[in-house]
């Protein structure tokens, strides 16, 4: 099992910055790939940022490329988004995702990829 909690989220005028933070725990080590999703009213939930554990190689949405970083520290076991000039579009409850051993078989953005979820971390823009 493996635990995630959430942070950083908040809100912020566009143009703004916020860096949320996804600190997990317990039997991390199966995990392959770790993601960054959102959620709006209405709406569907959708994959923005993603990385591949270990090669660190990384992933992002077309809208948020150039102003989202996701990034890792091994060290402290927590997984970052850095957002840069925030749009109201961005508005949405913000998720960290942890896959399994499996992860492999699902694309990056494929929520069936992640069995494990945290509650989620709000981030309002307001214009």
């Amino acid at each position: 099992q493996v635990q995630l909690v959430e942070s950083g989220g908040g809100s912020v005028q566009a143009g703004g910055s916020l860096r949320l933070s996804c600190k997990a725990s317990g039997d991390t080590y199966s995990s392959t790939g770790m993601a960054w999703f959102r959620q709006a009213p209405g709406k569907e939930r959708e994959g923005v940022a993603g990385i591949i554990l270990g090669v660190r190689s990384t992933f992002y949405d077309d809208s948020v490329k150039g102003r989202f970083t996701i990034s890792q520290d091994n060290a402290k076991n927590t997984l970052y988004l850095q957002m840069n000039s925030l749009k109201p579009e961005d508005t949405a409850m913000y998720y960290c995702a942890a896959d399994g051993p499996r992860g492999g078989s699902w694309s990056i953005f494929d929520t069936f990829r992640y069995n494990y979820w945290g509650q989620g971390t709000q981030v309002t823009v307001s214009s």
